[in-house]
Formats: structure tokens, C-alpha cells, sequence
């Protein structure tokens, strides 16, 4: 396994992130546990969660990834061992399963801090982030930006960085992060971070050979402002494995029991899946094995985020992190992309 520092902190994480979104769906407890065990002894020690898990969002699996990580950390012993980050969930339409008030004020705060703890069995997390924003942004297969003129937003930023100041004071949260940001919302917190408050240290976005939309601005901004990058889906749900090419739909897959999960599976990014297969074929690798490795190698990565359903499929994706593009490989990736620039939004 490699290693970096989390910017900002005295954390050491691995390159490769174990994402756990499946525990409680997809996966029962005892393989959630199967796999928080093989990813340690590989050497992952950065374990991500949120309260709305397991995925899809459902009052009758919602946080039970936690409560399976609660009771792996609590009979493993490994708390002190992992970095383990957990996210609270913003306004949403249908999830109000949670709580009623899907908001960063301080009340909704607390209670899906306290209720992450007590789910995770600790006393702390090391990384606590902010699922995505309360004002209106174009993510989650929303290619464009539109705004609107009605939009009820406040601008709360500073506000928010208090809240969770006083819980870092508290000692039940060591650092603080973003996800499904833009280079404005990070931006907007950086200049409060210069008035003083507390710095967000990373954000956790999609990013993939599919969905590289954050190169176009927001990898500058965490470069110049030494912002750790976080990136999920680096496998599009699976397609960039390859295995939902030319019509298939493997039992048991994440896109084949839930269809509506399309964001990777428009026909330009068919295409492009086919173009990249073809690339990865031509210097024996797994197409699984190029698109980690790609995401893996950007030099704005801190952690590169996967998931798996099965041991076998994690341990190829965490065997990914032992794999380097040439810069020939690199080349014809560019030139794919080129022709079929962000074909999943």
C-alpha cells in the first residue's frame, strides 16, 4: 500500500479509501466485516461512511453502515488503527426519514453527529463532511448550473465552520471536509478560513475516466489552496469495468437491481467505456485495473475512494494501487477523452 498525509493534518491515509456504501444492502454484516478485515490486512487504513447509508437511501437500511462498522471496530479493537470519516446528509427530497430538517444548523448537526458516534461505537471521528450543499447545485447527473431567482439560500458558511468548530473543540471531530462541492462553495470557505475560521482539508467528489468535469476548474483551486481530493465512483456503479457493455446486465449489479443509477450509462458513455477497453486490453490489463489506476496516479488525489460487493473485486481494486500508465497508456486515455469529453455529468 502507499501512504499520504491528509493535507493539513497529521493524518497518514492510504491511497486507496475502502468506501462502505453497500454494508447494509448489498452486503450483510458479516461481509461487511469480511471486508473491512481483508482491506486492513492489505493496508487500508481509511475507512468513509455517512449517516443516509446504505445506498439507495432507504428508512429501512439508513444507517446501518454505521452500526456494521460500530460492531467491526468494537470487536476488532482497530479504532486507534483507522481513519475513519463520516458525512452528514444535506437537504434532499425524500429523506426526511432521517430527520425532519435537512440543514447544517446547529440542531441538525448535533444530531447527526451524536447519532453517527453512537452508531460507529467511538468517541470521535477523524474526517467529518458535509454530503453536499444546502443551496442548489448541479450535481448528482446534473451537467449544467441554472440558476434560480427564487433560490431561498443563505449564504451560512461562516456559521456552519462555528458549528463544527465547537465539535472539534469538543474533541468529537479532529478535521473537517466537503463533498459534492464546486469551486465556488470551496472557494467561499477558504475565505472564511482566512478570516480565521476553521479549513475544510478535503473534498470528496465523483471523479473518473467517465466524470473528469472537476479538472476544468475546481483541481486548481485544491492545488494552490493544499485541499485533499477525495475522489468517489472511480469505477461509474461498475461500468467502467465493463461489464454492462453491448446490452449486458449481470445478476446481482448494482445497475442491474437499480436501473435507475443510469448517470454512467448514457450511449456516449457506452462509447467511451469501449474505446477505454479497448486501450486497457491492448497493454493486458483489466479496464478495472486502468480506471483505478488512472484516478489513482492525478497528482491533486490524496485517496482514491472504491467499493466493492465481493472480496474478489476488492481485492482487484485495491491491487490497483501496484499499477502505473505508461504515458503511452496516458496518451490514448487523453485521446478518448477528447473525443468524448465528460460524458457523465
Amino acid at each position: 500500500m502507499k501512504y499520504t498525509n491528509l493535507p493539513n493534518t497529521q493524518l497518514k491515509v492510504s491511497k486507496i479509501c475502502l468506501g462502505t456504501m453497500t454494508f447494509g444492502n448489498q452486503n450483510t454484516e458479516e461481509e461487511a466485516h469480511q471486508q473491512l478485515d481483508f482491506a486492513i490486512e492489505k493496508g487500508v487504513n481509511f475507512i468513509d461512511t455517512a449517516e443516509m447509508y446504505a445506498v439507495p437511501a432507504d428508512p429501512n437500511t439508513q444507517g446501518l453502515t454505521e452500526k456494521y462498522i460500530g460492531s467491526w471496530l468494537s470487536r476488532s479493537g482497530k479504532r486507534k488503527d483507522v481513519v475513519l470519516a463520516s458525512k452528514i446528509t444535506g437537504p434532499s427530497r425524500g429523506m426526511t426519514h432521517i430527520r425532519e430538517a435537512l440543514d447544517f444548523s446547529k440542531k441538525s448537526l448535533e444530531d447527526a453527529l451524536h447519532n453517527s458516534l453512537q452508531r460507529l461505537q467511538t468517541d470521535y471521528l477523524d474526517l467529518y463532511q458535509l454530503h453536499w450543499p444546502e443551496r442548489a447545485v448541479n450535481i448528482f447527473g446534473v451537467r449544467d448550473y441554472k440558476h434560480a431567482e427564487n433560490e431561498r439560500w443563505k449564504d451560512n458558511l461562516a456559521e456552519i465552520l462555528e458549528r463544527l468548530e465547537a465539535f472539534v473543540k469538543e474533541g468529537k471531530i479532529r478535521h473537517i471536509g466537503l463533498s459534492n462541492e464546486t469551486p465556488f462553495g470551496v472557494m467561499r470557505y477558504m475565505e472564511a478560513h482566512r478570516k480565521g475560521k476553521l479549513k475544510m482539508v478535503s473534498i470528496q467528489n465523483a471523479y473518473n475516466l467517465l466524470q473528469r468535469r472537476d479538472e476544468v476548474g475546481l483541481t486548481e483551486v485544491l492545488q494552490l489552496e493544499n485541499i485533499g481530493y477525495l475522489p468517489y465512483s472511480p469505477l461509474g456503479f461498475g461500468v467502467l469495468t465493463g461489464k454492462y457493455l453491448n446490452g449486458q446486465k449481470p445478476a446481482k449489479a448494482r445497475v442491474t437491481l437499480y436501473p435507475n443509477y443510469s448517470r454512467y450509462s448514457s450511449e456516449s458513455s457506452q462509447k467511451a467505456t469501449a474505446a477505454y477497453l479497448e486501450i486497457a486490453q491492448k497493454h493486458g490489463l483489466s479496464l478495472t485495473q486502468m480506471a483505478l489506476a488512472f484516478v489513482n496516479q492525478q497528482s491533486f488525489v490524496t485517496s482514491n475512494i472504491i467499493g466493492a460487493t465481493s472480496i474478489e473485486q476488492l481485492s482487484e481494486n485495491i491491487g490497483s494501487i501496484d499499477v502505473t500508465l505508461s504515458e503511452e497508456i496516458l496518451k490514448e486515455i487523453q485521446s478518448v477523452h477528447e473525443q468524448i469529453p465528460n460524458p457523465a455529468p
